[in-house]
């Protein structure tokens, strides 16, 4: 049986590179760490790529897989405008095959509850998403947020003479599977309390929060009655107990609103009718007792899960107090209510961001800011984040200053001339910056920078693929055990074992020619309970002939692979391949017969 999807469709989709998956190699001289570590966690082994991304994303693949719990890129936005660092004027259906062939390895890379952000702009956004439903899945779609940030251009600039000015962007949000992805963590946007309560009376609207238990009294058990899962609820009744409202003691301490608020802010309460099944329960065992109750039990959800929790009920009605307390905080002398996040992201310091991490990146760079509440929503200290479009650097840093582990890659010479000097200010806690204060950043950690290996295979002057002879033993056994599935990890007691795949499985590379004597050697070596994959230059002997060893030529057993050679699937327009033209199509957007998942 068949039904009908929705797909996005254009010219080349269906032409799919077949990426060489390259080894990584570390530049010491361009690795940065701490003198001494600050805390016993600090992060060292986060990772800098210098490279173009489609090419890292595939070399991280193996080693990666399933394991980044955060993503954050924000792709460039084929706007047509040519920006200072990057070239971003796209033929439109190269930039959404190039964009696909990122978001299927990415999607590969993201653990299973992990969360891709994915910051785009009007000019791509609806297409991307529509690509995005059909790499991760339509149900794994979690929120389309809207950003504000600050305009690209004048009022009669870049064409906005004619539109109207944009000052929105666009986050898209998946995870990659939604069963096990549980929520986000409580994330806030924070408003000054007072500056909340004078626009409500502005607006002729009741701020509710006026009163204070200025005296709890004495307390006393009354009973325990259960809640619907058969666990005790404590009730208590108080005796003495005391309110006073806020006016009332403003006069009798001689302070004016805001010092009173601030002074009585752990006792301020409003009541509330809210309806819960406890509540219900409290109120019919406790017909003819007292104006104040408490009760003491375990919640089995919510904020409080697992928690013991005391709740007061107020009057006969055992009307439910709410403390200000659980919707603010204090900040140093001053009273923030704090407001679960949404889908609309404003308050970001775009007017001093050129500033931030001490780097320039006119149109490009994203507020320290935004990206810690990116982070903040999916991420515990020691995650991994990975931004493949590194830019200027801000998801590094900041995923540094909140101690998670971090991921970059950048192929701009922005990546030494911008990243690399930023995370150096971090790493040395002389970045005062950001978000350097609100999260306590005092420097410590370092990175691990790496570029791309060459392709392994190249032509020599006859027209033929030999390994390439920037390839040291090393490097092929690394690229080799790469290609082949294979974990690199050379035996320092078993000379021929240089990778696993399993833990009888393994595997020997050697450029050398090896004879039916060396094999034999070999084969006994290995022993019988083992198997072993040789790859080498060439053999004298049948391939069979032993039957704990698989023997393989280099480099015809890697021919087939992948494409050689190919160093560039950058988003730059001057690098684009050339689209062959097909026949044209009534729309973008087809009905596809497929087969039923």
């Amino acid at each position: 049986m068949s039904k009908t999807k929705l797909e996005l469709t254009w010219i080349g989709k269906d032409k799919r590179p077949k990426l060489e998956p390259r080894i990584l190699l570390e530049d010491p001289s361009k690795s940065y760490h701490a003198k001494q570590r600050v805390t016993e966690n600090d992060l060292f082994d986060n990772k800098l790529i210098f490279g173009d991304n489609l090419l890292a994303l595939k070399a991280l693949e193996q080693e990666y897989v399933g394991k980044v719990k955060c993503m954050f890129i924000d792709p460039p936005y084929n706007t047509g405008q040519a920006f200072e660092h990057y070239d971003d004027g796209l033929e439109h259906s190269v930039w959404l095959s190039l964009l696909k062939e990122r978001l299927v390895i990415l999607r590969n890379l993201l653990c299973d509850d992990g969360v891709l952000f994915c910051q785009l702009n009007d000019d791509e956004a609806a297409y991307a998403k529509i690509l995005c439903d059909e790499v991760f899945g339509r149900l794994n779609f979690l929120n389309q947020v809207s950003v504000k940030m600050k305009q690209t251009s004048g009022a009669s600039g870049g064409g906005e003479d004619k539109k109207l000015k944009k000052n929105i962007e666009y986050i898209l949000v998946y995870t990659k599977d939604r069963l096990k992805f549980s929520k986000f963590n409580e994330v806030f946007e924070e408003e000054n309390l007072f500056d909340l309560i004078y626009e409500m009376r502005d607006e002729g609207k009741s701020w509710k929060y006026t009163r204070v238990i200025s005296n709890y009294g004495e307390r006393k058990y009354l009973k325990t009655i259960q809640d619907g899962s058969g666990e005790d609820i404590k009730i208590y009744e108080h005796n003495g107990f005391e309110f006073k409202t806020i006016k009332e003691l403003m006069k009798q301490d001689n302070l004016d609103e805001e010092a009173c608020y601030f002074k009585y802010f752990e006792n301020v309460f409003r009541d509330t009718n809210a309806q819960s099944s406890i509540r219900t329960r409290v109120m019919d065992s406790t017909k003819g007792f007292g104006e104040l109750l408490s009760i003491e039990y375990v919640p089995k959800s919510g904020r409080s899960k697992g928690q013991l929790t005391t709740l007061y009920y107020k009057g006969r009605n055992r009307d439910l107090i709410a403390w200000l307390r659980d919707i603010c905080v204090k900040k140093g002398n001053r009273l923030v209510k704090l407001e679960k996040l949404g889908t609309y992201w404003d308050g970001f310091p775009l007017n001093n961001l050129t500033k931030e991490g001490g780097v320039k990146f006119p149109q490009g760079k994203k507020p320290e800011a935004l990206i810690k509440q990116v982070i903040s929503l999916c991420t515990k200290p020691g995650d991994i984040v990975l931004d493949s479009f590194g830019g200027s650097g801000t998801t590094g840093a900041v995923a540094h200053k909140m101690r998670r582990k971090w991921i970059m890659v950048e192929l701009g010479d922005h990546c030494h001339s911008h990243i690399i000097p930023r995370m150096h200010k971090v790493i040395n806690g002389t970045d005062s910056g950001g978000i350097t204060k609100i999260v306590d950043w005092q420097g410590g950690g370092g990175f691990r920078y790496y570029t791309l290996a060459p392709s392994l295979l190249e032509k020599d002057k006859w027209d033929n693929w030999v390994v390439n002879k920037a390839y040291n033993a090393e490097m092929l056994s690394e690229a080799i055990c790469k290609l082949e599935g294979f974990t690199y990890l050379p035996s320092e007691t078993e000379w021929w074992n240089h990778g696993y795949s399993t833990e009888t499985d393994f595997i020997y590379i050697t450029t050398q020619m090896l004879t039916v004597e060396k094999l034999q050697q070999i084969s006994d070596e290995v022993g019988g309970d083992k198997t072993l994959l040789v790859c080498c230059s060439s053999f004298r002997c049948k391939e069979n002939r032993f039957e704990n060893l698989t023997i393989k030529k280099i480099p015809k057993m890697v021919l087939s692979r992948c494409e050689w050679a190919h160093d560039d699937y950058s988003l730059n327009v001057e690098n684009l391949p050339q689209m062959e033209k097909e026949p044209e199509q009534s729309s973008l957007f087809s009905d596809v017969e497929g087969e039923e998942s």
